[in-house]
């Protein structure tokens, strides 16, 4: 890598002078740009920490080197988590200094799935590791309080710009409509006002008071909502592809994007799926012109970056097994022809993809014109300039270690997780005393040991306290198994083992709610059912035994059993039949 010793100049790199307009500046770089330095602006991918010679092993993707000198690429999606703010820090601003390097030294736009919660995801979401550790989204909408929400992502502003981090791949406005569905635990709920009024809050955080360069630019997701799904099942994969509208009710689900876009939302992901049965071609949502220049563009007006969701064009290998492109809808085409749709259709980038070349062959045998390719390019480097990159790309690695995972924020995170935790039912169980004999499973001994007197079996305790995870299917494929799908019915006999503990002892049953579980079979047996949304073992204990108050509130239905699940609209919220407890459902201990 050539060191950078001396910063280039305005004389030598006009587009530097930060006197001049942006949008001149933006002209100024772009006159300069090669067809395979504009190509390189409209790949989004993957990238993980570590040397910038080695291939990532996990997406089977090149080097940073590969990306940043052969590809021309400047804005990766970083995987996975590093041990300190420190570590990450020091790896982006290796990766500044290769990019700075370069013929136009156009520094590298750093994205992130969410990282602050309890989900572990490569093609949604990362463990909070050194940062502060906050429940899921579906928490924060459990709390119903949008200062809190805004002071959530404020803190995580705060956080991802110390390492350089600066456009969250979130937030996930979608609603949560159909109960199957396996990416709710990223979403506000069900209800569409609801899912409005806090994703506004989370983009007013992100993105500060002002856009600029202390700011994370946001890149909502999935228009036009990606609720609705068949099954309930996720696009992701191919048996998850069509989203349905048997109650006529995709208007709903733009409601909360037309809140994020009055928020001021920078940047917007179309979901994969393809819309069956509406006035839309069907066609996956990134394909789709109808939805994204006809919709997006000209009936609301949305002129900031619209990058795909991942991996539409390119057949692709994840943890050594085959994916198809999700192409839904064009699966017949070949991956130039794809690209071309989306380019049609009205995107700006391809999202975890790495094939500027194809670009590049598709300007020089006249298929796209240059004069398409900066029409995006102007909104992609617009956005690198008013985040300040050009004027320092670098991070001050000492204050990332003091910013990432702060005290007052790691407070903040488990205030957060108490407020959110929801209890369903209690027939005086709960709060528990301090002398209470505990019996406790899925919770660290050493932590329960701080509110009660441990005991081994159910028989000599007062009260016994499960934690479960709501149930899922099981897959055929490891990546498949990180989304949880299928039935919402637990196990016979995980029902039969929480019977046989609150058949001896008042049991309270706390369930992590990634999906709404159905919890009927367990209810008229536990002396309490408490839900959460990814909460530590301490939080929840705060909770229970009266340490900190319960007020978290159901963000969407419970239903009953899955019939009514089977045979309700995936569209509609509220569609369950009989639901067991109600959206806005919890008791306040």
């Amino acid at each position: 890598m050539a060191d950078v010793t001396t910063a280039p100049t305005a004389s030598e790199r006009p587009w530097l002078d930060a006197s001049l307009p942006i949008d001149e500046r933006v002209q100024l770089l772009l006159d300069e740009m090669t067809v395979e330095e504009k190509a390189g602006l409209f790949f989004h991918t993957m990238i993980a920490i570590g040397d910038l010679d080695e291939q990532n092993p996990t997406f089977a993707t090149p080097s940073a080197r590969d990306f940043v000198d052969v590809k021309k690429m400047n804005h990766f999606n970083l995987l996975g988590a590093a041990p300190t703010g420190r570590e990450i820090a020091a790896w982006q601003n290796d990766l500044q200094r290769l990019a700075a390097s370069t013929r136009l030294g156009i520094p590298v736009t750093l994205s992130t799935d969410p990282r602050h919660s309890f989900s572990e995801n490569p093609g949604a979401s990362i463990l909070a590791g050194p940062f502060s550790q906050w429940p899921e989204t579906l928490g924060l909408a459990a709390t119903r309080d949008p200062e809190l929400v805004e002071r959530f992502a404020d803190i995580a502003r705060q956080e991802y710009t110390a390492v350089g981090l600066r456009v969250a791949l979130h937030p996930q406005v979608d609603l949560a409509t159909e109960s199957r569905w396996a990416r709710q635990t990223a979403t506000f709920g069900e209800d569409a006002e609801l899912a409005g009024i806090l994703g506004a809050a989370y983009i007013r955080g992100f993105q500060g008071e002002s856009f600029g360069a202390g700011s994370v630019s946001t890149m909502t997701k999935h228009f036009p909502g990606g609720g609705p799904q068949k099954d309930g099942e996720d696009p992701h994969f191919p048996y998850g592809r069509e989203q349905v509208y048997p109650g006529g009710q995709f208007e709903l689900h733009l409601k909360p994007f037309e809140d994020a876009i009055a928020a001021g939302t920078r940047q917007m992901m179309p979901y994969y799926g393809m819309p069956v049965g509406t006035e839309y071609e069907e066609v996956g949502f990134g394909f789709n012109r109808s939805v994204i220049t006809g919709l997006l563009r000209e009936r609301f007006g949305f002129d900031g970056l619209v990058c795909t969701d991942w991996g539409l064009i390119n057949d692709a290998e994840i943890f050594g097994q085959p994916f198809p492109a999700r192409a839904w809808g064009v699966e017949d085409l070949t991956p130039r022809e794809r690209m071309l749709k989306v380019l049609d259709a009205g995107a700006d980038q391809f999202g975890g993809e790495d094939c500027p070349e194809m670009l590049v062959e598709l300007v020089a045998d006249g298929s796209v014109s240059e004069a398409r390719l900066d029409v995006s390019a102007r909104r992609i480097l617009r956005e690198k300039f008013e985040l300040g990159l050009f004027e320092n790309p670098f991070v001050d690695e000492d204050a990332a270690d003091a910013v990432v995972g702060r005290a007052d924020f790691r407070a903040a995170g488990d205030a957060a997780q108490r407020a959110s935790i929801t209890v369903l039912t209690n027939d005086g169980a709960l709060p528990f005393a301090a002398a209470t004999k505990l019996y406790v499973e899925g919770i660290d001994a050493e932590v329960a040991a701080s509110y009660g007197d441990l005991v081994a079996t159910p028989a000599e305790a007062d009260l016994a306290i499960i934690r479960l995870h709501a149930p899922f299917e099981q897959r055929a494929t490891t990546f498949e198994n990180f989304f949880h799908a299928g039935s919402l019915d637990f196990p016979a006999d995980v029902i039969d083992h929480v019977r046989e503990v609150a058949g001896v002892v008042p049991t309270v049953v706390d369930v992590l709610a990634d999906r709404p579980p159905i919890l009927e079979p367990m209810t008229d047996a536990a002396a309490a059912v408490t839900v959460n949304w990814g909460a530590s073992g301490a939080a929840l204990l705060d909770v229970l035994s009266g340490r900190a108050s319960a007020g978290g509130r159901l963000p969407f239905d419970l239903p009953r059993s899955m019939s009514p699940v089977e045979a309700s609209r995936p569209d509609v919220p509220f569609d369950t039949a009989d639901p067991l407890f109600r959206f806005g459902h919890g008791l306040t201990l």
